[in-house]
């Protein structure tokens, strides 16, 4: 078998080692490669991220620890916020660093915001620190996630802006938020297109909604404009205008799969 190789992702003090997409690694190259990156960067722990997120809590499957300290939990570090993590039960990549950060600067004074799919609080708590924001509702199904969230809020001094909720963004939107947003965060894109409607169900009368979405594009196609028409498709609703005000490539998931991100102006009429 030839040498792999592998993608790091550093949350933390932890190494995610990744194998190329669609290749079987080989523990004993993965260790080796684990070993070499101890100390390297502050990294004391290093986990091999063989298999893809999933399920409804948005759990990396198929961790399986290398080298280094035996734990999943650990601290990171975005524009001077703190976060708890355990990544054995929550999601997080610094590969979305600058959206989060790029939305929070979007946020207008007074904005009233829901994070639909908030996982530990990051997108949530960096809106609260960096923008004007008067609420941000912040809304994860995952119950360690929830737990995370609920410390990192008090961890990061945003109490007074950030309200967590453990339950289902629909359930939520549905019975508690109904028509109280100015803008709603969509980071989950497994759920984004079936939950479309309950975001628009939360907002007033009108506002800003940031979908993030997985799509496929074939070679010579646009992902942002496959993107834009899979959200026209499934809109599903005469009640409202929609325009999508910009777009971008957030990352490459895989071959010629991408995550891209709509900022979506919607009125209801």
């Amino acid at each position: 078998m030839g040498e792999l190789k592998f993608k790091v992702e550093v949350i933390g003090d932890i190494a995610l080692v990744k194998p190329p997409h669609g290749a079987v690694p080989d523990l004993h190259q993965a260790k080796e490669f684990a070993v070499g990156l101890l100390g390297k960067g502050g990294v004391r722990s290093v986990w091999l991220a063989s298999g893809p997120v999933t399920g409804p809590y948005k759990a990396r499957s198929g961790l399986i620890y290398l080298a280094g300290e035996a734990r999943a939990h650990t601290l990171y570090r975005e524009y001077g916020c703190t976060f708890k993590v355990d990544l054995e039960k929550d999601f997080v990549t610094p590969r979305l660093s600058y959206e989060h950060m790029r939305v929070a600067r979007m946020v207008k004074s007074n904005e009233r915001v829901i994070n639909m799919f908030a996982g530990v609080g990051i997108f949530s708590i960096i809106i609260a620190k960096y923008s004007n924001a008067s609420i941000v509702h912040s809304i994860d199904i995952n119950p360690d996630a929830y737990e995370k969230m609920v410390e990192n809020i008090k961890l990061n001094r945003v109490e007074d802006r950030v309200v967590p909720y453990l339950g289902d963004a629909a359930e939520v939107i549905e019975s508690r938020l109904k028509g109280s947003a100015d803008r709603v965060l969509m980071p989950l894109p497994d759920l984004a297109l079936p939950y479309f409607k309950y975001a628009i169900d939360a907002l007033q009368d009108a506002g800003y909604v940031h979908i993030y979405l997985h799509v496929h594009a074939a070679k010579g196609e646009d992902p942002e404009r496959v993107a834009a028409s899979e959200l026209v498709k499934n809109i599903g609703r005469s009640d409202i205008s929609v325009v999508i005000d910009r777009s971008r490539v957030v990352r490459m998931v895989g071959p010629r799969f991408y995550q891209v991100v709509l900022d979506v102006e919607v009125k209801k009429s």
